[in-house]
């Protein structure tokens, strides 16, 4: 719904000024606030002077449109002047006057809420001003509307008392800017105070870096020092207990037996320890090579299901079963390391189920090129808090079978370095009780990665 409020004539220079006076007054009175009356004068009164200047004539009809619950001030400015040659070039600020043509119509389209122009050569030209009215003015009907265009039309055109106003405004806005400029000069002090600070921040991390970057070092060497050292004292111990076990220097008690064994299984869970943190100490330092070549993923099956037979359980109480992968399922990567990720999940699922089964399986994800390989078991399972811990180095959960079980916690670790060395990534899902699904999914053919110097790429 559209509410006339007032209509200006131009035919003279005074009747700019009233326009502009005009302008100011319906903005105040329909609840502007003094900037936006501003804005609004300002607007008018540059296209009304257009209006004088190039069309001789014309008028500026101002109204309120409502629309539903929004309330607009519309301002429509109409002549019937020689139009507005090429108007494109106008709008987009690249049109040179001396006059000054094309920068009042800029100005009011950057003041206003919205603006539309239409222009036709020897039809003249009419431009749409509209401006939301704020939310603290009240609704306009038609029993005010009368009032505001009383108000509207109080006032009889002033130059002298226009000129001071728009002196006032000026200096309204000169008071302003340089508030905003001392504002702007205190933000940019307060900015520089804190560049310094992120600069003296940035250093120290730096140095924090540097140092955690020489601790790493220093404990990739220590780490591999410590297990080559370790690696020869402890092959004696077990090729001396072997001798004992075999009765090669004579018979042995039962105690003795019991001791001699409690030594060897010891010595080998600690070989495994120094094996786990040699692997590690060589891909933190970057010098494991992946030796990608083709093999087939039935054929790694069968090895390994070879390999880990002898760890199963006597009374057969935990069942080893190992899905046959999809028909003729090939794969370009490290075999040896993709066997070692799942021989430490296998080994790990024999520790802690004391009954059930455990299932490995393979599943070829052809939308993403790569392939799944999952290990459930029908274990102890794991609580969600300590899913992310186990994957951390020496990172264990405790229960009623970690003494029997002496593990590490380095194993899980090893793959997560392990599958990322391959391109991949390892997961797990448990549920306490009812047990555990390890996976890891590896691209089906190795890429060497960007940069990566120690990973040859399959030929």
């Amino acid at each position: 719904m559209s509410l006339r409020i007032v209509t200006v004539n131009i035919a003279a220079e005074v009747d700019v000024v009233n326009a502009r006076q005009r302008a100011r007054e319906v903005a105040r009175i329909s609840g502007f606030g003094v900037q936006d009356q501003v804005r609004i004068a300002t607007s008018v009164s540059e296209l009304a002077r257009n209006v004088f200047n190039y069309a001789g004539a014309g008028k500026v009809d101002f109204s309120i449109e409502q629309d539903g619950a929004r309330q607009l001030l519309q301002i429509r400015i109409e002549d019937r002047g020689p139009g507005i040659p090429h108007l494109d070039v106008v709008l987009s600020g690249r049109y040179h006057s001396q006059t000054g043509m094309g920068l009042g119509i800029l100005g009011a389209r950057r003041l206003m809420d919205s603006f539309a122009i239409d222009t036709a050569p020897g039809k003249g030209t009419s431009i749409t001003l509209r401006k939301l009215l704020p939310p603290e003015a009240g609704r306009v009907t038609s029993a005010t509307l009368g009032e505001l265009s009383t108000a509207a039309m109080s006032q009889p055109a002033d130059m002298l008392g226009e000129l001071r106003q728009q002196n006032q405004e000026l200096l309204g806005a000169l008071d302003e800017l340089k508030i905003r400029q001392e504002e702007l000069i205190q933000l940019t002090r307060e900015l520089e105070d804190t560049n310094r600070g992120v600069v003296a921040l940035y250093a120290e991390l730096d140095e924090k870096a540097e140092h955690l970057r020489r601790a790493d070092e220093m404990k990739s060497r220590f780490l591999s020092n410590m297990s080559h050292e370790f690696r020869t004292p402890l092959s004696s111990i077990r090729a001396l207990a072997t001798l004992l076990l075999n009765r090669v220097d004579g018979e042995l008690s039962v105690e003795q037996e019991k001791q001699v064994n409690f030594i060897l299984h010891g010595s080998l869970a600690l070989n495994d320890m120094v094996n786990d943190l040699l692997d590690i100490a060589k891909i933190e330092a970057g010098k494991v090579d992946v030796h990608a070549d083709e093999f087939e993923v039935g054929e790694m099956f069968r090895a390994l299901r070879g390999m880990l037979r002898p760890l199963l359980d006597e009374n057969g109480a935990v069942a080893l079963i190992f899905d046959e992968p999809p028909e003729g399922l090939k794969m370009i990567s490290d075999e040896g390391k993709l066997s070692q990720i799942l021989r430490n999940f296998i080994s790990n699922a024999l520790k802690f189920t004391e009954r059930g089964e455990i299932v490995v399986h393979a599943e070829a994800l052809e939308d993403e090129g790569q392939v799944r390989f999952s290990v459930s078991d029908t274990g102890l399972g794991i609580d969600r808090e300590h899913l992310e811990i186990i994957f951390e180095e020496f990172g264990q959960v405790a229960n009623h079978l970690q003494a029997k079980t002496k593990g590490t916690g380095l194993g899980l670790s090893l793959c997560r370095n392990l599958a990322t060395l391959l391109n991949g990534s390892v997961n797990v899902e448990s549920t306490p009780g009812k047990g555990s699904v390890f996976c890891v999914t590896i691209p089906v053919v190795y890429t060497a990665r960007h940069g990566d110097q120690h990973a040859p790429v399959p030929t």
